[in-house]
């Protein structure tokens, strides 16, 4: 859960090789052992050969010291340390193509995924005891737990610490790295974990339900009672701590996350991702449930966002306060529609009303240069960097509505080549 920033259009929810089922406790490890071995400072025997990452360790060293970590723990985890060029390649790529949100969503919701979720919510035991001390449905819950390690199948098998010192030296996100390498040496230090257990992705992300070491630090919890928070081996930890980061994150107790809706001919897009409004505010703009069922008293009640994610050709949603709780977990509305799309169906709700559109993929030098074109013809999207993010589609919403176009912010191929064209004519 490292707010994966590209990546996450990447996902296609791979379950991978279907594990066994978990038991309430599931597969122990060992208690943690202190790590073995003398305490010796980096120096003896740890340099890495590379002059820049030694001066970075050195500095780093003073700085954990002064956040609290005992100098022996310090220099005994870091000895021998050198940066993985993998993690470090993987952080700086963009991807070429970028996946779009249909198939994405796609991905994430497969017939073995809601069968094997489905079975999970009615054998294990320990549901009734998460739901009532947090307040997150258990259907959330298993969805977090799919979309995140496959239901505990994969969990990742880098080195935290040697992942979170090589982001840390390249420097592109150094201060948040620095500080979750910190978390990592306090889990050690608080015998909790060991070094070996302490295993994730490429960007840190530990365990189940896939915590950054600051997140396992605050909001961890024993869920099973065995005086241990065990993200790794306990799904009954891992799903409770889930369940209280959603919570901190603002989970409203009994509310809703998105609701699938219709729009009628001539709606003004422009409102997609703009005002958060109850949904009689929505209705009386034509916007309708795409179901037809009546609005519960909970949706009645909250403010919702309209988002078209993939454009007005596809589904489109009205994002309810607990979408923005999921997405405090992963800052992306395609993870999040996929964790609330899959939930719904393990509750034993039905496919959407409306398909997705196929869609082609864009390369990186077409988002790119749509933003270029954009801010060549005075709408700005921010830095050209091939993010599609909430800047970009401001600007072609914009954009769009001044072109009298359907102003729903979404780049197609479509778009891409008409901002092209009208940018290149400018210029000449």
């Amino acid at each position: 859960m490292d707010r994966r920033l590209f990546l996450v259009l990447l996902l296609a929810g791979c379950a991978g090789p279907a594990p066994p089922t978990p038991s309430a406790a599931g597969p122990r490890p060992a208690p943690p052992q202190p790590s073995p071995g003398p305490a010796q400072p980096a120096a003896e025997g740890g340099a890495s050969g590379d002059a820049d990452f030694e001066a970075w360790r050195a500095d780093f060293r003073g700085r954990a010291v002064a956040a609290g970590l005992a100098p022996a723990l310090v220099d005994r985890e870091l000895a021998g340390l050198t940066p993985n060029p993998k993690v470090m390649r993987l952080d700086s790529a963009q991807p070429e193509f970028s996946k779009p949100v249909g198939d994405y969503i796609k991905g994430v919701i497969s017939d073995d995924r809601i069968a094997r979720g489905r079975r999970y919510r009615a054998e294990l035991p320990f549901w009734p005891a998460i739901e009532q001390r947090f307040g997150v449905p258990r259907d959330i819950l298993i969805a977090v737990w799919a979309m995140e390690s496959a239901f505990g199948a994969i969990q990742g098998d880098f080195d935290v610490i040697r992942s979170m010192a090589s982001l840390a030296y390249q420097g592109r996100r150094r201060a948040w790295a620095e500080g979750e390498l910190i978390a990592t040496l306090k889990v050690i230090a608080s015998g909790e974990a060991t070094r070996a257990q302490l295993k994730g992705s490429w960007a840190g992300a530990m365990g189940q339900t896939q915590f950054l070491p600051s997140n396992y630090l605050t909001v961890a919890v024993d869920g099973d009672g065995d005086g241990r928070r065990d993200i790794w081996g306990s799904p009954n930890d891992a799903l409770a701590s889930a369940a209280n980061l959603l919570a901190r994150g603002g989970w409203v107790r009994g509310g809703a996350w998105a609701r699938e809706v219709s729009a009628p001919a001539g709606f003004d897009y422009s409102l997609t991702e703009g005002p958060r409004e109850a949904p009689a505010w929505w209705e009386a703009r034509g916007v309708r449930a795409a179901d037809g069922r009546p609005w519960s008293a909970a949706e009645q009640g909250a403010g919702a966002m309209l988002s078209a994610p993939a454009g007005a050709a596809g589904p489109m949603f009205l994002l309810f306060p607990n979408h923005f709780a999921i997405r405090k977990y992963n800052n992306s509305t395609a993870y999040a529609l996929g964790i609330g799309l899959l939930a719904d169906r393990f509750a034993g709700g039905a496919p959407l009303v409306r398909a997705w559109p196929v869609e082609t993929p864009l390369a990186i030098a077409d988002r790119i240069g749509a933003q270029t074109a954009l801010a060549r013809l005075g709408f700005d999207p921010g830095a050209p960097d091939g993010v599609v993010g909430v800047n970009t589609r401001t600007a072609l919403r914009a954009w769009q509505k001044a072109r009298g176009l359907v102003a729903d912010g979404y780049l197609s191929m479509d778009m891409v080549r008409r901002l092209n064209v009208e940018a290149g004519a400018l210029a000449n």
